[in-house]
């Protein structure tokens, strides 16, 4: 008897699922890789999805946005994930259309250790530039110190940190300082990777924020989430209406309220150097890529069922982690865009 009703558990299973077969023990196996930025809010939806959907079982690699985009356009992976979305250049050299379809928000933060500071410093847009370019070369540099007249800055070399590996926190980062300096657009540009001015690289939001650590008169460019996670130093940046803001979930959700108004029905958007007097301006989406058309029959239908759960309920688990959720409008839309997949 037992047996029996094990075998109709797993037809009904296989039948809900578009009726392909399903792996050994009734389980469905997907799996994904990209951003490292995401992977505790992935993670944790993975295994409440599980709880949802006993037979699926998710796997997802956190080996960075560069990886993501290479692994899904490859067809290697059932998804991707990227803090920044895909050029038209990648999305043309692709084996298969990708969708994207954005899961939360997060910012990137400067960070730094000077020695006997240890208060929230206040970065310009001319300053953080002028540091990243490597035109700015003292911690007591007028265009800092302006900002910060009640901290003693001293007069020590700057030494810059940045990502050696592809990322999409490098692509959030060089997004925004090609918004506000037209030096560095010209000069450097905006990209997973780019050919840095100055600075060291390590690898991973791990290994900048270790170098930063080591190395007194640093600073560098993290997660938001990993800087909260790390108990980092990091500081207010200027944002477009000229105020210094500090990076949390308020001044995130803040940086999408504007786009969330005019989403282009890509998805592919950014959000950095947003509008209003409390947006955070080195803010942006993070996206899972999707191909736009799957095979597997089963496989799309887990994908597609995912996606919904993931705009709907799976939100409520994004605050605790320390991610701000999607605008209403936002959600709203990727559960009409689902059905692009096809």
């Amino acid at each position: 008897m037992k047996k029996s009703f094990s075998m109709l558990v797993v037809a009904v299973l296989a039948l809900s699922f578009g009726g392909a077969a399903l792996a050994q023990n009734g389980v469905m196996s997907l799996t994904g890789a990209g951003a490292t930025f995401p992977y505790p809010i992935y993670s944790k939806w993975f295994d409440e999805y599980r709880k949802v959907k006993p037979n699926i079982q998710i796997n997802y690699q956190s080996i960075g946005s560069g990886g993501g985009i290479r692994q899904i356009t490859s067809g290697t992976v059932d998804f991707g994930a990227s803090d920044g979305p895909m050029s038209d250049e990648q999305l043309a050299q692709s084996k298969v259309a990708i969708l994207h379809f954005p899961t939360v928000l997060g910012a990137d933060v400067p960070t730094y250790n000077i020695p006997g500071v240890s208060v929230e410093l206040n970065f310009s847009r001319d300053a953080l530039a002028g540091i990243f370019l490597g035109r700015i070369k003292k911690w007591n540099d007028p265009a800092i110190t302006k900002h910060n007249p009640k901290v003693s800055l001293p007069n020590e070399n700057i030494v810059v940190v940045r990502r050696s590996d592809g990322s999409g926190t490098t692509y959030i980062w060089t997004d925004f300082l090609s918004k506000i300096s037209d030096e560095w657009k010209n000069e450097v540009g905006k990209g997973t990777s780019v050919n840095w001015p100055v600075g060291l690289g390590g690898k991973g939001n791990e290994g900048v924020s270790g170098l930063v650590k080591q190395t007194p008169n640093s600073i560098g460019y993290v997660e938001l989430v990993y800087a909260l996670q790390s108990n980092l130093f990091y500081g207010r940046v200027q944002n477009a209406a000229g105020e210094f803001v500090k990076a949390d979930l308020a001044s995130t959700t803040a940086a999408a309220a504007g786009a969330a108004k005019s989403m282009p029905a890509d998805f592919r958007v950014s959000i950095t150097n947003a509008p209003g007097k409390t947006a955070y301006p080195i803010a942006s989406f993070t996206w899972l890529l999707v191909p736009g058309n799957i095979q597997d029959s089963a496989k799309k239908a887990v994908i597609k069922d995912f996606l919904k759960w993931m705009a709907t309920d799976g939100q409520k688990y994004t605050e605790p982690l320390g991610y701000a959720p999607l605008p209403k409008e936002v959600a709203a839309q990727i559960l009409k865009a689902v059905d692009k997949v096809k």
